[in-house]
């Protein structure tokens, strides 16, 4: 698994999503804002066997994650302002020593995306 002081900002998206195509070129530019930090983008078309069973719903779906796993796994509004703020946030949580609980299938998605796209 990850150092401890890795984060990763995992991005699932589609490509038949307009939405997603749209949010690609802001996700790369916060990217490049945020050297410390992997940014991943993932189709979940090309990368089924990553996304295993769980039905995404809604994109873009972020899934943030430290060494410690995953902290977030939801569906985000492509604004790269929300997206910063909230990992701005999720890094004050883990130096506070707080830590989300996800479920088992957010873990094991966290497992194989860090598995095959580390």
């Amino acid at each position: 698994m990850p150092r401890e002081s890795q984060w990763w900002v995992v991005c699932l998206c589609a490509g038949w999503c307009g939405v997603c195509r749209e949010y690609r070129p802001l996700f790369d530019a916060l990217a490049a804002q945020h050297p410390g930090i992997r940014f991943l983008w993932v189709d979940v078309e090309d990368e089924a066997d990553v996304v295993v069973d769980l039905d995404i719903e809604t994109f873009p779906t972020l899934l943030i994650a430290d060494g410690a796993g995953p902290r977030f796994f939801s569906p985000l509004a492509p604004h790269t302002a929300v997206l910063d703020r909230l990992i701005e946030s999720l890094r004050e949580q883990a130096r506070a020593g707080q830590h989300a609980v996800l479920d088992a299938e957010v873990q094991a998605l966290w497992r194989a995306i860090y598995a095959k796209l580390a």
